[in-house]
């Protein structure tokens, strides 16, 4: 059995000769119970960062069992330090349940991933608009809150301001992608081209995102003054967010 795709998409070498070593200890160790291979993450949304970014690969396979978990922790011990996170690990089964109650992660992997092994275990996949509504609007006010509480925990200290907001946007971003698809647009892109987008499709300034996200990636280094005044524009942003959500709502076009 090949676990190499014909033709690799474009992405860093040092990315594409990690993924090939991972695939050939994969095949090894689990290889005749694993049904597809799938990569996903920011390597296939086309955002990674050498260096930075992490490498996101989910397995289908035939059944999950303690023994197969355990073999893939082998696996992890050997490949979390070269940037590997530890695998999504599925049945048929269970991605069809998953996708009902978790459709902002299955669509955000449908429309964003890298067949290396077998069929593609989304390509008849259909997610509910209801649903994606829901948990869209959920995983945003959620995220306020988590934003505030976890000032509080950190003692409003800039060095935790800087780690709560790179994990706000990390977690906002996929929502913003779920609310383009519900307004009959693409939820496909960069972050960058996201962000560009927010100002036409939801009459949101991208500044403040734009900030975070610079942050994120090492691009600018606010300082112990600046940090504080950061955080208060961004949580004004993401109050914007759900206002503009609401507004959606009460027109009608979501």
């Amino acid at each position: 059995m090949s676990f190499t795709p014909p033709t690799w998409p474009a992405m860093p070498n040092e990315a594409q000769r990690t993924l090939k070593a991972f695939l050939a200890q994969l095949k090894k160790q689990i290889g005749p119970e694993i049904q597809a291979i799938v990569l996903f993450g920011s390597l296939a949304r086309g955002d990674y960062i050498s260096g930075r970014s992490n490498l996101n690969v989910m397995l289908l396979v035939t059944k999950v069992g303690r023994e197969l978990l355990e073999r893939c922790g082998q696996l992890q011990r050997r490949w979390g330090k070269e940037g590997i996170v530890a695998p999504l690990v599925f049945t048929e089964d269970e991605l069809r349940s998953f996708l009902e109650l978790f459709p902002l992660e299955c669509i955000e992997i449908k429309e964003h991933h890298v067949l290396l092994h077998g069929p593609d275990p989304f390509s008849d996949l259909h997610i509910n608009d209801r649903n994606l509504l829901i948990q869209c609007e959920q995983e945003i006010r959620g995220n306020l809150l988590r934003v505030r509480q976890r000032f509080v925990e950190g003692w409003g200290r800039p060095e935790a301001i800087q780690v709560l907001l790179s994990l706000s946007l990390t977690a906002v971003i996929p929502c913003i992608r779920g609310i383009f698809r519900l307004l009959g647009q693409s939820g496909a892109g960069t972050l960058q081209e996201i962000l560009n987008r927010l100002a036409p499709t939801l009459k949101l300034d991208p500044a403040i995102f734009q900030e975070v996200l610079n942050m994120k990636r090492g691009l600018s280094s606010p300082g112990p003054i600046e940090l504080p005044q950061l955080f208060e524009r961004y949580l004004s942003g993401l109050e914007l967010l759900i206002e503009g959500i609401h507004t959606l709502k009460t027109e009608g076009r979501l």
